[in-house]
This record gives C-alpha cells, structure tokens and sequence, in this order.
C-alpha cells in the first residue's frame, strides 16, 4: 500500500473514532456562537470533515484502472451502426 493509501486509511479510522463522541453527550453547554449547543457544532464539524475526506478518497484512491476497463466495455464496436436516440446498446 503506497504512503496515500496509510495516510487515508488513518483518516477514516480517526474519523470513525471522532463520530464516537462520548464526551459532549451530558452537556449542552457552553453554546457556540451564543445559541447552538456544542454538541450539535461538533457533529456539523465532523459532517463537513466527513464530506472533505470523501472528496479526497475520491480524489486520490479512485481505482480508475476499472473506470477505464467500464468505459471500453461499453464503446460500441468500430464499424456498427450508429445507435437511434434513446436506443439502448443491447437492441441494436
């Protein structure tokens, strides 16, 4: 596994052990910006942490060797007949 690939896995560990956030559950106090309790703060923290790692899972670990092997599976062959509009490759 390349340095990336450590790198991300240790992200998603530490992000799953953050989602387990036992030391905001009896509090709701102090408020974040003077009416939103912590509790709630983290977890809109922690949603967009969440989104930003999934973007750079994407990003940096999408196997695109099987994209590449999707995409000429499904190129219609040299020389056939152009499909219809809306004409699925399987009624050709």
């Amino acid at each position: 596994m390349t340095r990336t690939g450590w790198l991300l896995t240790a992200a998603v560990a530490a992000l799953y052990f953050l989602h387990q956030d036992i030391w905001f559950w009896d509090q709701a106090r102090p408020l974040v910006f003077g009416f939103l309790p912590i509790g709630f703060f983290y977890h809109a923290v922690y949603s967009l942490a969440a989104a930003a790692l999934m973007w750079a899972l994407i990003r940096l670990a999408w196997p695109a060797h099987l994209e590449a092997e999707a995409e000429t599976a499904s190129a219609p062959e040299p020389g056939g007949p152009p499909a219809a509009p809306g004409e699925s490759e399987e009624r050709r």
